[in-house]
């Protein structure tokens, strides 16, 4: 019985805390744009700065829908072995990306930057 007891004792901080360890979907986009776009899209940037709160929802669904491919399959990723970013970026993770954006764009009740 003592070890039974001496066990749960041992694992319940790992319990009590792996809820909060893990990663929300809000805090996976944020690091997602993070590792993919902020590197090119930082303040000073040769690109522009870009965050979620630079443009409006409908301007967000806009970039994405009708020129991210455009204006990003000739670019070259050097953070990813130099492939281009629109190969570097799965369509999972991009579209985690623009839900990201246009959830906290500049016009929405929690505007975000990637700080």
């Amino acid at each position: 019985m003592k070890k039974l007891l001496l066990g749960g004792a041992l694992l319940a901080p790992l319990v009590m805390t792996t809820p909060a360890l893990a990663e929300t979907s809000v805090e996976e986009a944020q690091r997602l744009y993070r590792e993919h776009c902020r590197h090119c899209h930082d303040d000073g940037s040769p690109h522009g700065e870009y965050t979620p709160m630079t443009l409006i929802q409908a301007q967000w669904e806009r970039y994405f829908d009708r020129k991210f491919e455009r204006e990003h399959r000739k670019v070259t990723d050097d953070k990813f072995g130099g492939v281009p970013v629109t190969e570097a970026i799965s369509p999972e993770i991009l579209e985690k990306i623009r839900q990201f954006a246009i959830d906290h764009a500049a016009d929405t009740d929690q505007p975000m930057t990637c700080g």
